[in-house]
């Protein structure tokens, strides 16, 4: 991760830690997980997956459309998963019968390595998935292109939000800030716009270096500078677009950064701060969703007072059902409050 260190590899403390090999049953494994073992597989790969999954179908699911529970699930089970382990020799080699080369994956990762590790072997499928995003992107209706996310940058796999972005009416074409840009994604529809000039801003660095590469292999670099800044560059712009985390909760994962927005940190951030960064006549442009109006966790008039104690205005806004495949499938454990979810494009004026 350029500017920040490499994430760390575990090696699990021997005192807690077990060998398990292929004998080990899942309803075993889940036994030890449950007090705390840890396992450092010595067997053969592909049954290392097989025993992680079956074992997560061990674990009891939380009772359906209860939001809390839901968190609280999410949170123990990646614990116990994350106690199952495969070693790393330097090199990122997994010394394992039909293991994978995950050796570019690691390293994108966790950086060079040159001494035995061990990973969780969830994080390292993770990785694994990650790398594939990366190589063969998400297609982007609103570009007519792909954009590549990298590992712990959160994929526009959802499309509501890009496409309100592509079609609302700009207040100019001079000038714009993406706050918060993430894959650049937003800030590519902005110069496929027509915009002249756009700053995209993240407080990630894995963040910006993915938004460079991807606006590079759009052909927007000469348009599009992207900074590592807490919201805002300096000085003023027409349009000011932000897509914050929609839900208000404590991030326990990479990606969760891109969902949960503890205390709704920058979504007050961004409205809090719009007017200095406005200028006359511009436009701030909030996409949110109302998931978390669904799950009791903010109400709408919070949201407008919000808006209002800020020195902002509605001057008008677009709507998108939610139509991403967790909306539609009945076994999610929000689903109820998904088929109600509606992207919501706020238009802002001071």
């Amino acid at each position: 991760m350029p500017g920040e260190p490499p994430r760390r590899l575990f090696t699990p403390p021997s005192r807690l830690a077990t060998a398990a090999d292929d004998s080990l049953s899942a309803d075993a494994a889940l036994a030890m997980m449950q007090e705390g073992t840890a396992l450092l597989w010595h067997g053969d790969y592909p049954s290392a997956r097989r025993l992680l999954t079956a074992v997560n179908r061990r674990i009891p699911q939380p009772p359906p459309n209860d939001y809390h529970r839901h968190r609280t699930n999410q949170s123990h089970r990646a614990r116990l998963l994350s106690l199952l382990y495969v070693p790393l020799d330097p090199g990122h080699v997994i010394p394992l019968h039909r293991a994978p080369d995950v050796s570019a994956a690691c390293l994108a990762v966790y950086g060079p390595l040159d001494v035995p590790a061990a990973v969780p072997l969830r994080e390292l499928l993770g990785a694994l998935g990650a790398a594939e995003w990366r190589r063969s992107g998400v297609a982007i209706r609103a570009l007519g292109a792909r954009i590549h996310p990298h590992y712990g940058v959160f994929a526009p796999i959802r499309q509501e939000y890009v496409d309100l972005v592509a079609k609302a009416p700009l207040p100019s074409t001079e000038q714009a800030f993406d706050i918060g840009t993430g894959t650049g994604v937003l800030a590519a529809v902005l110069a496929h716009r027509g915009v002249r000039r756009v700053v995209a801003t993240d407080t990630s660095a894995r963040a910006v270096e993915c938004a460079v590469s991807n606006l590079a292999r759009l052909g927007f670099a000469d348009r599009v500078q992207v900074v590592e800044a807490d919201l805002f560059p300096r000085g003023r712009a027409p349009l000011l677009v932000a897509n914050p985390p929609w839900l208000p909760g404590r991030p326990r994962g990479p990606l969760d950064h891109a969902v949960y927005d503890p205390g709704s940190r920058m979504l007050r951030g961004f409205l809090d701060r719009a007017r200095r960064h406005l200028t006359q006549d511009g436009e701030a442009w909030l996409v949110l969703s109302d998931l978390a109006e669904h799950l009791g966790l903010r109400t709408r008039e919070e949201l407008l007072g919000w808006i209002a104690a800020a020195g902002l205005r509605v001057a008008g806004s677009t709507e998108a059902a939610a139509r991403h495949p967790k909306a539609l499938d009945p076994s999610d454990p929000l689903h109820r409050a998904r088929t109600k979810e509606v992207t919501t494009l706020w238009r802002l004026r001071v």
